[in-house]
């Protein structure tokens, strides 16, 4: 879907959305369906090649609508209001076109749950690649055991965020399970990737799992928030978070619906996985994925052909970690200046003690014009400050 198709794509919503609220008395307020009824109604897996917009519009009416509990019918009178209004509505459309991620703690999550929780974290040593293997994990099991501790949880991840650097769960999986330690997969920006047949390997062991998710609104075109979470089996996370209240008490509630979060409602994310799934299909989803580890790779080949900077961590997705030979002082400057200039945006990491700049591709629209013009702002400023007298 290009602007052209938005801007005509976005004015028939608009349409339809005045149209389904000013009608929506004439709806029956409450569904007439049982838990399970869009199984037959969807298929199973995403279609190959993007289908129509009339379709996926068509089945709004066939598929969603029959399901929907209508929040803002004059005839609901459950709960308390869920505000609405047309106002709100178009600063929302804005929101999403912005795209602004509103850090506060979005991040060190296992660290943050860790002290929510009451409980002890270590972190695992990685290995050259950043990466960790099993000895590393057992050693530092049988030293908590022998200690009095009791390990339980361990995080792996596929995709770091400082290096993009891989776990090695076909080797960390079986001793988890062997201890009876549940493993969880953070996959959250590289998950995307997975689609891709090439990166299949990089995904090995998954089956040794308790859980795993990913973040599509990191890499999978749907705007924030959406994240996907798997358990292997649902009744530890129903079990655990079950509470039934009266006023949630319904005919079928051992569905678990209720059961699976902390929050007691969420926004209808699924929607839009729903209708970029369809829109782009898999082969374009597929596509844009593979356009971006193209440009990071044709990023990673630009750095290495200037002798005054390094790679610092294999490039095997959309980031490049890269640095000035030279101290962490010298990478510091290079980065406030590059900072201070608003061109472009970079931030750091730390990788075996080296300050170091992460070049990740992230927005859709980036080209190569675009690399290209990045990397010529980097080294000129890079000129810049080498010809300073302290350099």
């Amino acid at each position: 879907m290009d602007a052209a198709e938005f801007r005509r794509r976005g004015k028939e919503m608009v349409d339809y959305v005045a149209d389904y609220l000013e009608n929506i008395e004439k709806r029956p307020v409450y569904p007439d369906v049982e838990p399970g009824y869009l199984r037959s109604l969807i298929p199973t897996e995403a279609p190959l090649e993007p289908e129509s917009y009339e379709d996926v519009i068509k089945d709004v009416e066939r598929v969603i609508m029959p399901g929907i509990t209508h929040w803002h019918s004059p005839y609901f009178f459950a709960y308390f209001p869920a505000a609405s209004s047309y106002p709100a509505m178009l600063a929302d459309m804005l929101c999403g076109a912005l795209g602004c991620i509103g850090f506060s703690w979005a991040h060190s999550s296992v660290e943050r749950a860790a002290l929510i929780g009451g409980v002890m974290m270590k972190q695992v040593p990685a290995d050259n690649s950043y990466a960790v293997r099993v000895d590393m994990l057992k050693k530092m099991m049988e030293e908590d055991k022998a200690a009095g501790l009791i390990p339980f949880y361990f995080c792996a991840t596929l995709g770091t965020t400082p290096s993009c650097a891989f776990d090695h769960i076909v080797e960390l999986g079986p001793l988890c399970n062997e201890e009876n330690i549940w493993m969880h997969i953070d996959a959250a920006y590289a998950g995307s990737a997975f689609i891709c047949p090439e990166f299949r390997p990089l995904l090995n062991g998954v089956e040794f799992a308790d859980s795993f998710n990913f973040n599509p609104h990191k890499w999978l075109l749907v705007n924030f928030d959406c994240s996907a979470m798997w358990v292997k089996k649902r009744t530890d996370i129903i079990g655990a978070f079950k509470m039934e209240p009266l006023y949630l008490k319904h005919e079928n509630q051992e569905s678990g619906r209720s059961h699976w979060q902390i929050p007691l409602g969420r926004r209808f994310r699924s929607l839009k996985l729903w209708f970029v799934f369809r829109l782009y299909g898999l082969q374009g989803l597929q596509a844009h994925i593979r356009k971006q580890v193209a440009l990071a790779k044709e990023f990673e080949s630009l750095v290495r052909a200037d002798k005054r900077f390094e790679i610092c961590a294999e490039v095997i997705m959309g980031l490049v970690c890269f640095r000035l030979k030279g101290s962490n002082e010298l990478n510091q400057n290079l980065l406030k200046r590059i900072t201070d200039s608003r061109e472009i945006h970079l931030v750091p990491c730390q990788l075996s003690g080296r300050f170091v700049l992460r070049f990740a591709i992230c927005a859709r629209t980036t080209e190569s014009s675009h690399i290209q013009q990045a990397w010529r702002h980097i080294t000129q400023l890079t000129f810049e400050l080498l010809q300073e007298p302290s350099h």
